[in-house]
């Protein structure tokens, strides 16, 4: 989670950059400048915003005709294994979620993986360790929250059973690199070949001050820093990898530079993202799903670093969400989500990114892909039903489309899967117009068969269906066989009504 604030210029010119964080007054503050100015390429939100003062999905309107052609020689991006996972906060370890015997968690990581926890949030900077045979350290001992070596072992137990790799994170801001190295030690061990990285601090470039070293807080004092806390964890620790920095926004001026400064430490860059600020009247389902020029932006900034510096696991985006502050009550949580994230995970494929972690944790009214209670899994969310959609898509090329309606919020994405297959979403965000689209994937077809993503309304946070069912509270999934199109030649065609997706595999 994160205290900033999202450009809101496509809707009204409010403020000015997607990497702006809120100051204590309140007031919107901005790392953005000449030096963050790219070309802006807005493919993957080329289509225009929809309108409509209705609000349930399905309703009788016009019908808007498509051609949209898929150019197998032009590859955008390349979507690899692990792009879709999760982010809990620290503190939620304590709970007993996180089991080797949770069934139906495991279940549902296993709709989205073998992919990649990450266990950080803003608690990870408010909670202390404590060793399996010694109370929790001093300077950690006002600490709300205590991590024990039993709740890494029911973490390491999960994440085997999963398949899954995690992203452990470390306390900084109140904490000390001695402290840190006899957790990271532990957490090692226990993790094993699940470890795919240590997070030193959580959006530390929202810290103003750190106990370990007092003083004005700034890059070059954070980055020394965070030389003590690798260096420390390197002695109980050996060889075991990095991640970084998990900046809340200032990507130009703290991930850019990070990325230079210690490529040789890390094995992944890592940035966050949010749309806006859950608190604000005006973080909507319409802002939500309208254009983010400046997500493309900031995307390209974090390619070329990762790739300039040659980080091994490039960038991630390790944290995001729709709304931060928990999310807009009704609107995180509602299933027009799941048709934002289609959106934004292709946008990532696009620019480079290697995947991202959406955040979650919990069962009330804000964000969570996965919601729990009790230490229980209470059901997936509508986002959820975005993310899994994605997932279907498949791993492979990321393929330019052209061709989609203009006039409306609709986005065309094609996956050059394994063989011959081509897999195609299309995403109607209009709340009244049904687009009949016939696409050409470039290449003959024999069959084509769809998946459709539905729900009552972008509002609604109930009723949601893939494959025309919903998904289990046990993680169980059985979708309906897929949808035969009429296809012909190069070219399948189908309808998308409004508020929906559909994901067609054409072979």
């Amino acid at each position: 989670m994160k205290e900033r604030v999202r450009s809101m210029s496509i809707v009204v010119a409010l403020l000015s950059t997607a990497c702006g964080s809120s100051s204590p007054n309140g007031v919107a503050t901005s790392d953005a400048g000449s030096t963050d100015a790219t070309t802006l390429d807005t493919a993957p939100f080329d289509s225009g915003q929809g309108g409509g003062a209705e609000t349930g999905a399905g309703e009788a309107g016009p019908v808007v005709p498509a051609s949209i052609t898929v150019d197998p020689s032009t590859k955008l991006g390349t979507i690899g294994a692990g792009f879709v996972g999760l982010s809990y906060e620290k503190s939620h370890l304590e709970g007993g979620f996180f089991r080797g015997d949770n069934a139906a968690l495991v279940a549902m990581l296993d709709l989205l993986g073998p992919s990649v926890l990450r266990v950080g949030g803003n608690s990870v900077d408010s909670t202390a360790w404590q060793t399996y045979d010694a109370g929790a350290p001093s300077g950690d001992a006002a600490a709300p929250t205590t991590i024990t070596a039993a709740d890494v072992d029911g973490l390491a137990l999960l994440a085997k059973a999963a398949n899954w790799k995690v992203i452990y994170g470390v306390n900084m801001k109140l904490s000390s690199p001695s402290v840190a190295d006899d957790e990271a030690t532990y957490a090692a061990q226990a993790l094993g070949d699940s470890l795919y990285g240590f997070e030193i601090g959580n959006e530390c470039d929202l810290y103003t001050t750190v106990a370990s070293s007092p003083g004005p807080w700034t890059y070059d004092a954070y980055r020394s820093d965070w030389e003590l806390f690798a260096g420390a964890m390197h002695q109980g620790a050996p060889g075991a990898p990095l991640t970084g920095p998990a900046s809340a926004n200032h990507y130009a001026t703290w991930t850019v530079p990070f990325a230079n400064d210690e490529a040789a430490e890390i094995v992944l860059l890592t940035q966050h993202y949010y749309v806006a600020n859950g608190e604000a009247a005006t973080s909507t389902i319409d802002l939500l799903l309208s254009p983010d020029p400046t997500l493309v932006t900031e995307l390209q900034a974090l390619s070329t670093a990762a790739t300039t510096n040659s980080i091994p696991g490039a960038y991630r985006i390790s944290e995001c969400n729709s709304f931060y502050n928990g999310g807009a009550s009704g609107v995180s949580d509602a299933y027009g989500t799941a048709l934002w994230a289609i959106d934004f995970l292709f946008a990532n494929a696009q620019y480079g990114s290697t995947g991202t972690n959406f955040h979650g944790g919990g069962d009330g009214t804000g964000y969570t892909p996965i919601a729990d209670a009790d230490g229980d899994v209470v059901g997936a969310r509508p986002i959820f039903y975005g993310m899994l959609l994605f997932t279907k898509a498949g791993q492979g090329s990321m393929l330019k489309t052209s061709g989609a309606p203009t006039s409306l919020n609709f986005s065309a994405y094609a996956v050059g899967a394994a063989g011959s297959t081509t897999n195609v979403v299309l995403s109607n965000k209009d709340r009244t117009a049904t687009v009949h689209a016939t696409v050409d994937v470039g290449s003959a077809i024999s069959s084509a068969g769809a998946m459709r993503l539905e729900g009552p309304a972008l509002e609604a946070t109930t009723g949601v269906t893939l494959g025309g069912v919903a998904i289990g509270a046990d993680g169980g999934f059985t979708p309906n066989a897929p949808e035969a199109l009429e296809a012909s030649g190069t070219t399948f065609t189908v309808d998308v009504p409004p508020a929906s997706a559909v994901l067609v595999t054409a072979q």
